[in-house]
């Protein structure tokens, strides 16, 4: 497992068992919203040594954490990454589109009358 997800799956579950609160010289965001589980003794004194040695509260330590992991998540879901073949390939297609074939200009006159219609 990845360490960075584990770490974030640790903070989810301390964070919303309501243990500690933002420090007064944080940003704070309105929370409205609540995630709730909760976790073993062991795992809650890791998360809590982990947010000290940060010096942070346990709140902001696991938002923090949670909040780039899922940024992390949502990004390698979104991104494409191609081979330097599939590269070639995909930008030779942009640079020179092949001709539209005559299934391709009947979609075309479809939804242009679709559209017009």
């Amino acid at each position: 497992m990845d360490v960075h997800l584990y770490w974030t799956e640790l903070c989810m579950e301390v964070v919303m068992s309501g243990t500690s609160a933002l420090a007064g010289t944080e940003k704070r965001r309105a929370r409205s919203s609540r995630l709730g589980f909760r976790v073993d003794a062991q795992t809650k004194k890791l998360v809590e040594r982990a947010a000290a040695l940060e010096r942070r509260s346990l709140t902001d330590f696991c938002l923090t954490a949670l909040t780039e992991a899922t940024q992390a998540t949502i990004s390698r879901h979104e991104t494409l990454l191609l081979s330097e073949r599939d590269r070639q390939v995909f930008f030779d297609a942009l640079v020179h589109p092949p001709k539209p074939n005559a299934r391709l200009r009947r979609a075309f006159r479809s939804a242009k009358e679709r559209i017009l219609s």
